[in-house]
């Protein structure tokens, strides 16, 4: 069985890895602790020392705003990175899985975006993971880039998190309705890896980049929305709610413009290999029952 390393072990998607991976093999994982995706000389000292057979890298710079004022440290961790971690895996003869994102393209298509559409990043981060898919690619070795969307869990921030808090400390919410995606759980995402890893025979013949997220698409308002109401089903708390108001991106304005509607298909990784998501609104089920189970254990 070959050994696994997992980067960015303390992460949304890096924390649900080793569980997920544990079947396939022996699985260390690493942190900031262990290698500094901002150093080329950590990266290539922690790979030459783990000797992985399978290197998931599930780090990466992700506050997308805060990249439109530090591009060089996003571009180190997104763009450099990657390229380096290829490059060692190459060299082990490994297999390299990586995550990128659908912000690499603009949203402008009417339909889905298909692994062969031109990207065209509109912001910094964009950008930068557009730059380390390039690098994993030059490297030529065996490898895996998934581009995910908008992904959430039961810990750490984002925007399931924050709209669970908001919505009982306010009366209303105010949630852009013209950013569509397919929000996808942490832990779905990492047990879809490991599905494609149990096919690691394919990967080098197949190597390249695909889309992997929930299936189904929903906008942001949306999405709070289907939040609440699933939330207010499984924690049996009916009152004490706040209600969702639609705006558009104009009215709520960030430091990093957002595509509109950057929404992937899928079919090429469930053509290949074989792999497909569930819906995204049962993915949020799941999410949620499990939270709020936790919640109420923690409060017993």
């Amino acid at each position: 069985m070959p050994r696994i390393l997992v980067i960015g072990k303390t992460g949304q998607v890096g924390s649900e890895l080793p569980g997920a991976l544990a079947p396939l093999g022996e699985v260390i994982a690493f942190g900031r602790g262990e290698i500094n995706l901002a150093d080329a000389g950590s990266i290539r000292k922690a790979i030459r020392e783990a000797k992985p057979g399978i290197i998931v890298n599930a780090a990466g710079y992700t506050v997308v705003d805060k990249a439109e004022s530090e591009p060089e440290l996003a571009m180190q961790v997104n763009g450099v990175a990657p390229g380096i971690l290829a490059e060692e895996a190459k060299r082990l003869g490994a297999i390299l899985v990586h995550y990128s994102t659908d912000y690499v393209f603009d949203g402008e298509l009417e339909r889905h975006y298909v692994e062969e559409d031109a990207p065209n990043p509109v912001n910094a981060y964009g950008r930068t993971k557009l730059a380390g898919e390039r690098a994993i690619e030059a490297a030529g070795g065996a490898y895996l880039i998934l581009r995910a969307s908008w992904i959430y869990s039961a810990r750490g921030t984002n925007f399931l998190l924050t709209i669970l808090r908001l919505a009982r400390e306010k009366k209303e919410l105010s949630v852009v309705h013209d950013q569509a995606g397919s929000p996808t759980w942490a832990r779905a995402l990492a047990q879809s890896t490991a599905d494609l890893l149990r096919r690691r025979d394919l990967i080098p013949e197949h190597s390249g980049i695909y889309h992997l997220s929930a299936a189904g698409d929903t906008s942001r308002y949306e999405f709070a929305r289907a939040i609440i109401r699933i939330m207010r089903e499984v924690s049996g708390i009916a009152d004490g709610w706040a209600s969702v108001k639609p705006i558009t991106s104009e009215q709520y304005p960030l430091p990093a413009r957002r595509p509109r509607h950057p929404v992937t298909s899928t079919e090429k990784i469930r053509r290949v290999f074989g792999v497909e998501m569930p819906h995204w609104e049962a993915q949020l089920r799941s999410c949620l029952l499990e939270l709020s189970h936790t919640s109420h254990r923690g409060a017993a």
